[in-house]
């Protein structure tokens, strides 16, 4: 089965959704641990395809 790629704009969505989650003052304490590491993993990936892009535009300047 194929996984749908998440763009870069749906992942910091994601990682805003989450941080809301987080600020809920009626989470518990397991459900914002859980939430805390979903909302990194999508903030590295965010980052990762952010670096990405910008090393292909400096490829396409120095061609």
């Amino acid at each position: 089965m194929d996984k749908k790629t998440v763009g870069f704009e749906e992942k910091l969505e994601n990682a805003k959704k989450i941080l809301e989650t987080l600020m809920n003052p009626e989470i518990t304490l397991q459900n914002s641990v859980k939430a805390y590491e979903d909302g990194m993993k999508e903030l590295t990936q965010a980052t990762k395809m952010l670096e990405d892009a910008q090393i292909k535009i400096a490829e396409i300047k120095a061609s």
